[in-house]
Order: C-alpha cells, then sequence, then structure tokens
C-alpha cells in the first residue's frame, strides 16, 4: 500500500469518526404557537424595543400571563364564555393549546408556575361559593376588592391534583415563586394590613416582609434571589391613611396611587425607585436584574392610558417601552430575554378588550 493510499485511508477514517460524533446545535425555542397572529402593524411610534409583534389571544379579558421557566408555556387569567370570573389556564406555545387549570368555580388570579414547571400556584375564592364572589362598589371611585374567601392553591398543569397552601380567614393571594423554587411570596390581609409574606412550597414557614400601614403587594422575586420588588401605597398623611383603613375595613383598596419599591429577599432595606403620580404596578426584573420593567399611567394619571416603563434598581427616570394611547401591563421577560410577553387593550375589537401579546425584543 502507497504511502499516499494510506494518507487518504487515514484522512477518511478521520472524517468518518467526526461524522458519528457531530450533533446539530439545538435550535433555539421559537415561542411563537401556530394559534397566533403577527400584528406588526399594532406597534407604535416610538416601541423601538419592538422587532416583531404577536396576539395570542383573541377577545374578553385575558391578563397576567407568566412564563414557565422552560420558556414553553403562559400560565394566565381570563374570562371565558359565560364565566364573567377570571379562571386559570395554561397556553402552551408549542400547540397553540389552552387547558383550564383552576376549578372554575369563583374567582381566582395571579397565576404562577410551581414545582419545575409541573404546576400551577394560584388564588380563588372557590371554597366560598361557587359563584363570583359581588363585584366592588364603584360608586365612590375605582376600587380592588380583596376578598377574604381568597387562598392559595396549587395544581397541575392539566387542572388535576388540586391542592390548598394556605388556609386563612383574611385574603390570601398575589403569590410568585423564586427561581430556585424554594420561597412563595404572597400578599394577605392576616395580621390586619395588607403585607407581603413569604412561605416554604409547602406553606410552612410563613414570614411576614414589610409592616408599615398601606398596601403592600403583587411581588416577585429577582432571578438571583437576593431581591424583591413589588407596588405599593404609603403615605404619612393622616387624612390618606384613615380613607385608606376605612375601605380596608370594607376588604377594598383603591389603586389610585401605587409606587414601585424594591428591598432585599428578606424584606430588609426598602426604598421606593419610582415617585410619580397615578398607579405603577406590575413590575419586573429583567433578566440581568439591573432594571425593572412596569406598567404607570403616571403621564396621564386619571387615565387608563398605562404604558410600560423601564427603571434601573439603582434608581432612574422612566424610560417608556409601549407608546398605545390605551392600556398596557404585566409585562415578563422570557426566561432567555429575547420576548416579552404582555397584556394590552390595542387591536381589541371591543373597547376595553384585554388579550395577551409576544414581542421579540430588541
Amino acid at each position: 500500500m502507497t504511502k499516499r493510499i494510506l494518507v487518504l485511508l487515514f484522512a477518511g477514517l478521520l472524517a468518518a469518526a467526526g461524522m458519528s460524533a457531530y450533533k446539530p446545535a439545538k435550535k433555539a425555542f421559537r415561542p411563537v404557537p401556530p394559534t397566533a397572529v403577527a400584528q406588526d402593524s399594532l406597534i407604535r411610534p416610538g416601541e423601538e424595543h419592538f422587532e416583531h409583534l404577536w396576539q395570542l389571544t383573541f377577545g374578553g379579558q385575558n391578563a397576567e400571563a407568566y412564563w414557565s421557566a422552560d420558556g414553553t408555556k403562559l400560565s394566565f387569567q381570563a374570562t371565558v364564555g359565560d364565566n364573567k370570573c377570571d379562571q386559570q389556564y395554561v397556553y402552551d406555545l408549542r400547540t397553540g393549546k389552552v387547558t383550564l387549570v383552576s376549578t372554575g368555580k369563583g374567582r381566582t388570579t395571579c397565576g404562577y408556575f410551581y414545582d419545575n414547571d409541573k404546576r400551577v400556584l394560584f388564588a380563588s375564592t372557590h371554597l366560598g361559593g361557587d359563584a363570583c364572589p359581588p363585584e366592588p362598589d364603584m360608586s365612590k371611585g375605582y376600587t380592588w376588592a380583596i376578598y377574604p374567601s381568597y387562598d392559595i392553591f396549587t395544581a397541575k398543569v392539566d387542572g388535576t391534583d388540586l391542592r390548598q397552601l394556605t388556609n386563612h380567614p383574611e385574603y390570601d393571594a398575589e403569590a410568585t415563586l423564586s427561581v430556585d423554587g424554594k420561597w412563595i411570596i404572597f400578599t394577605s390581609k392576616r395580621d390586619g394590613d395588607v403585607d407581603l409574606y413569604k412561605m416554604r412550597p409547602d406553606g410552612s414557614e410563613v414570614t411576614r416582609l414589610t409592616n408599615t400601614p398601606g398596601y403592600d403587594g403583587g411581588a416577585y422575586f429577582s432571578h438571583d434571589g437576593t431581591k424583591i420588588v413589588w407596588r405599593t401605597f404609603r403615605t404619612t398623611d393622616s387624612t390618606a391613611l384613615a380613607r385608606f383603613h376605612g375601605l380596608l375595613a370594607q376588604d377594598l383598596v383603591m389603586p389610585n396611587k401605587m409606587d414601585i419599591y424594591v428591598a432585599n429577599a428578606d424584606g430588609s432595606d426598602q426604598r421606593r425607585i419610582t415617585d410619580k403620580p397615578g398607579a405603577s404596578f406590575a413590575p419586573y426584573f429583567t433578566p440581568d436584574d439591573k432594571q425593572i420593567i412596569y406598567s404607570s399611567n403616571w403621564e396621564n394619571p386619571r387615565s387608563r392610558n398605562f404604558d410600560l416603563y423601564m427603571v434601573d434598581v439603582a434608581g432612574s427616570e422612566p424610560r417608556p417601552i409601549t407608546r398605545d394611547s390605551d392600556f398596557d401591563g404585566f409585562p415578563m421577560f422570557s426566561p432567555d430575554g429575547k420576548w416579552l410577553v404582555f397584556c394590552s387593550n390595542r387591536g381589541g375589537k371591543v373597547e376595553g378588550e384585554t388579550n395577551i401579546y409576544l414581542a421579540q425584543w430588541k
């Protein structure tokens, strides 16, 4: 066998070995379900971070859409058909399939993935009755009802194996989970005020995190687990505080003035990062934990014109993300930071209709 033939044979063996060991790179998941509709025409001037936009739901009230840890699913709440009370659903972004997770009874709020995406955490009033609890009286202004019948539950993503995590005669709701799965943070009226608490995923080790008169709620952990962010109403004005306590005695909160706060995960070093007119709410950390995206009507505090903004955790002037003339809220970045899910009135066929949108972030 000549030297040239030996060289060619050796090269062929190397190539064959390389081919057998070759594994194509795993393609990044693109969370645009087959049921989505492209809506780039609804990207408004000034929304420079939106590369593309898709609409995921169509009609009714759809809100609080939150990502699973693997980025393939969303939990959300919606009114569907004849049921006028929010129920919890899971939206599979691979197929477009939507599955009811809650019981279909009472009212629910704040669904969030739990137990490595195998379950969903949510609050429900169904133990207090099958029917919707009564709507709050709006004759004295816009209010939120904090129903005492709310407790926190968890169920598998197909709606089976319902388990109760809290059992208290006062409001327990607004629960989210730390990224490492070790703590649930939630809002409760159990000590007479509306404060933040944390507990273990099995409902044990309940610990109070805030203790200032006023409303504290809608909290999330940072991705590294060292901080929390939430919305709050706090005041030193005796008249405003008396009004707050008067409404609280009726299990009501008036959210016309709220700011965003951050603190360490144990509740220490609490500090305000927004100080604007109107209501700021639904804050969430960016993937690097250096900024916070949230919703606010501070530019027109007497209107429904809520937009999304970003501020630095260290503090900064709000930077607008959305510029629609109506409601944009409940923003959350995908785990890889490449996508933003939010809820909006834009493009609705009926005034006030709220749908879930998915934006490719740039």
